[in-house]
Order: C-alpha cells, then sequence, then structure tokens
C-alpha cells in the first residue's frame, strides 16, 4: 500500500514539473516590458538574471545586459529562457547578444561566499556586481524574480526569464559562461562528472560526492554535501564539545 502511494505522489510531482514546464513554453518571450518601460521614459534598461543557484558546487553567476530599443533580431534568432535552449542555440545567441548589447557584464560569487551568507543572499550580491559592472549606467533594472541592493528603479518580474528579452539575454550569458567554467573545472577536479551535470545534485554527482567526498569548490552548506562532509562532522563534533565544556564551566561557576 506504501509503496503505491509513493508512485502516486511521485506521479502527481512529476506530473506538476512537467506541467510547469509547458505553462513556461507557452508564455511568450518578447520585449513588451521594456516597451512599457519606455513609455515612462526609460532608455538604458538592463535585464538581470543568475544561474547556479541551486548548484552544489562552483559559483552562482548573475549576468547584466542592456540591449538597444530595436529587439527584432534576437526575438528572430530564438531568444527566450536559457533553460529552454540547447546548448549550440545559447552559445550562437551568446555571441549574437555581446555583438548587440549596448553594455553587458557578468559576476561570480564563489562557494565559500555563499557558505558564508547563504544562497539567496549571494544571488542579490552576484546580481548587483553584474549590474555594477555595466559600462553603461542603467536607469532601470528587469530582474527575475528578486530585487537587488541598488539605488538604480528596479521591476521584479516573475517568470521573467520566459517574458523579457532583456532577462533572457542575461539568463543566456549567464549560462554560457557558468558552463564553460564548469567544464573547466571538470578537468581540475575530474570524478564528480562536472562537465555534463553543471555541479548540479545529479544521481552522478551525489554518488561522485559519496565516493570521494567534496573538494575545495562544494557548497558545504548544503545538505547533500554536508551529509558526506567528513570536516563538517569533525567541526560539529568539536563544537558539541566545547558547547558541553563551556555548560560545565558554567555549571561550576554558578555553584
Amino acid at each position: 500500500m506504501a509503496s503505491v502511494l509513493t508512485k502516486r505522489a511521485l506521479k502527481k510531482k512529476v506530473t506538476a514539473a512537467t506541467a510547469k514546464q509547458r505553462m513556461l513554453k507557452l508564455l511568450v518571450c518578447s520585449d513588451a516590458p521594456e516597451q512599457a518601460l519606455r513609455y515612462h521614459g526609460f532608455q538604458r534598461i538592463a535585464g538581470v538574471d543568475e544561474v547556479g543557484r541551486g548548484a552544489l558546487f562552483g559559483p552562482v553567476v548573475a549576468a547584466a545586459v542592456i540591449l538597444p530599443e530595436c529587439l527584432e533580431e534576437l526575438a528572430s534568432a530564438g531568444l527566450k529562457d536559457s533553460k529552454q535552449l540547447t546548448r549550440e542555440e545559447r552559445e550562437a545567441l551568446d555571441i549574437q547578444i555581446r555583438g548587440t548589447a549596448l553594455a553587458f557584464s557578468v559576476a561570480e560569487i564563489d562557494s565559500e561566499t555563499i557558505d558564508r551568507v547563504n544562497i539567496y543572499q549571494a544571488t542579490r550580491m552576484a546580481m548587483r556586481a553584474a549590474v555594477d559592472g555595466l559600462m553603461m549606467a542603467p536607469d532601470h533594472l528587469l530582474i527575475d524574480a528578486m530585487r537587488v541592493d541598488h539605488p538604480c528603479r528596479q521591476t521584479k518580474l516573475i517568470y521573467g526569464d520566459a517574458l523579457s528579452l532583456s532577462i533572457a539575454a542575461a539568463s543566456v550569458v549567464a549560462k554560457v559562461h557558468r558552463d564553460a567554467l564548469m567544464r573547466e573545472l571538470d578537468a581540475r577536479h575530474p570524478g564528480y562528472g562536472l562537465a555534463s551535470h553543471k555541479g548540479y545534485g545529479t544521481p552522478e554527482h551525489r554518488r561522485a560526492l559519496a565516493e570521494i567526498g567534496p573538494c575545495a569548490l562544494h557548497r558545504r552548506s548544503f545538505a547533500p554535501v554536508r551529509l558526506v562532509d567528513t570536516d563538517a562532522e569533525m567541526e560539529d563534533l568539536v563544537s558539541a564539545e566545547l558547547l558541553f565544556e563551556d555548560a560545565d564551566l558554567e555549571d561550576a561557576e554558578w555553584a
């Protein structure tokens, strides 16, 4: 009976994920958000997006892109959310975006910082750094589902990478950059399969973590990494011992 319920729950979960992907494919990626902002007087509109937020390894990467007003060529080339494109399509669009953009910037926040401040804050830091790195100051930010600590006016757009060409451009630039970085790091940290899964928690990656343990660039605050991190176990043990000793001292002083 339990196995039947598990299968039904799994089927519902898969169905929900599939339904979301189908819904995203129905959304039209256009310059409508940009045109609405231009109507209100904004001209230098930067699309901002991140990639690698859910990975177990490596940095979170953000990109900011300011595109010209006419986006027909990019729309005709099939620009949309990077997750809905093949590697070949993304890399071709990345070249076109960089050649078309008035300004673009890419920023990384490393795994050590992610562990220190948490992934949400690290993502915001990466987005802020990408915006700050633009050679042209934007007068409005279009951001995929987030807001950043920046004085510039900004709009948080849910499913922005599937609705806005500027955000989609940022998602493509960020993903092409991070994917290339993962292929480079695969050679330096063999055994994990980074070139194929890009640091995400696939079964292949989790098996490698269990077999050879995490390396210096794994996000040790993420549960799948921490569970197999012997250093984390030792830190917890030492912390517990120190806490116990402190408690004894306090009891002694109180007595």
